[in-house]
């Protein structure tokens, strides 16, 4: 393949990258750019990840390319001071964004010159606004191919910043029915109750293998998702969890004492902001910001 050739794919390469910030595969690649044979695509990748151009992840035993941030510099690299100052202060935040207000401080730029500013890095597709789950009426900014920190977008249980009530109630009970299931199997374990016990309870992995198997989510959920709803499940009293002396912890279905309280009915039991909850008890919706933005008051 020729030098010039070579050059014209890899600009091809970055400009789909650079489209796709979550990343690309090869068949993404391939189905941009159909004319790439398998010999010049594996050429070209292996030259831009030796260039520092891009990053390479595995993802579910499939490989995905990242734009990286270094990338993006080119782009800032003939700007002037003030746009190069806020990039740097953009990309120090990394994941989790910053305000503008914090930009407007630390750059020391006039409102006017702070928005002009932003505006021509976000039409250059250097950075992004963000808007953020726990105070939706205000933005972050942060490097275009970033994927926001969860505690910014609240994860897999929300979808263009509104909260998946439904999907979190099907999710609930779809792992309290795998608990159930593994439960009922080896109620009657031939080698006594206590083995039976032990042998009842799940990992959180196999449960996140049993709903990505079961292919209701349409985004793909990490372990720690799955033991959030887990945990909603001991909280509504409907599962116990232990610890093995390995340290992993794991889950089991039980008969609730009580009707269940309904956590999941309401953010409480997937906040991303629970931790800061009062230590004397819990708030009330009034004294609730999150909540209220949920229920729209």
């Amino acid at each position: 393949m020729s030098t010039s050739k070579e050059d014209a794919i890899k600009e091809k390469v970055l400009n789909v990258a650079k489209k796709n910030p979550k990343g690309i595969s090869d068949k993404d690649i391939t189905a941009a750019i159909p004319e790439i044979s398998p010999a010049e695509l594996v050429a070209v990748i292996n030259s831009l990840l030796q260039q520092g151009c891009i990053d390479i992840y595995n993802q579910g035993g499939s490989l995905i390319y990242k734009l990286k941030a270094q990338a993006s510099k080119q782009a800032v690299k003939g700007a002037d001071n003030e746009e190069k100052v806020v990039y740097n202060l953009i990309e120090e935040a990394g994941n989790k964004g910053i305000w503008i207000r914090d930009i407007r401080i630390r750059s020391n730029l006039a409102n006017t010159q702070l928005t002009k500013v932003l505006k021509s890095l976000e039409s250059k597709k250097v950075i992004k606004a963000v808007k953020c789950v726990n105070a939706s009426k205000k933005k972050v900014y942060m490097l275009y191919n970033l994927e926001p920190d969860r505690s910014i977008s609240g994860g897999a249980w929300y979808q263009d910043q509104d909260f998946e009530s439904e999907f979190v109630d099907i999710l609930n009970r779809q792992c309290l029915r795998f608990l159930q299931q593994r439960a009922d199997k080896i109620k009657n374990n031939p080698r006594g109750p206590i083995v039976g016990r032990t042998q009842s309870y799940a990992t959180a992995a196999e449960v996140q293998k049993y709903i990505t198997d079961l292919g209701i989510s349409n985004v793909k959920l990490e372990v720690e998702d799955v033991i959030t709803i887990l945990n909603t499940l001991v909280y509504d009293g409907k599962a116990e969890s232990s610890v093995y002396p390995d340290g992993s912890k794991v889950y089991r279905a039980i008969e609730p004492l009580l009707p269940a309280p309904g956590l999941v009915q309401v953010p409480c039991g997937i906040c991303p902001l629970i931790h800061k909850c009062r230590s004397t008890g819990l708030v009330t919706p009034q004294d609730c910001v999150y909540m209220n933005e949920w229920l729209d008051v």
